[in-house]
């Protein structure tokens, strides 16, 4: 893997960009990550708790650990980044780049790499 893309995660998402990554050193940011789970999901959330150090970092510094996506690319097939996949672009991971706009713009991010 080179420099360039370690901070991109294995979906295509680029970890310096999110709000949860950042929190890892903000606790600003992760307040408000806290808060609006309060709000939105009447979930409570620890302020340790929000934070990630990358689908390479920690797994038990990751915000989700158990990702499908982490779990299928890394753990089962070795693969540093989805697009190695002889199935890429799977049905499950395009269904997932359809729930937003930053996970459609993921997909098309490993499409180019």
């Amino acid at each position: 893997m080179d420099k360039e893309n370690c901070m991109i995660a294995v979906c295509g998402l680029e970890c310096h960009k999110c709000d949860i990554f950042q929190a890892t050193n903000d606790p600003q940011i992760a307040q408000k990550i806290a808060d609006w789970f309060k709000k939105e999901k009447d979930e409570e959330v620890k302020l340790e708790d929000v934070r990630c150090l990358g689908c390479r970092g920690d797994r038990t510094k990751h915000w989700s650990p158990d990702c499908w996506i982490l779990k299928c690319c890394v753990d089962e097939k070795n693969l540093e980044f989805c697009y190695e996949c002889n199935e890429f672009p799977c049905e499950k991971l395009v269904q997932w780049s359809k729930e937003c706009e930053g996970y459609g713009k993921a997909l098309e991010r490993l499409k180019k790499m």
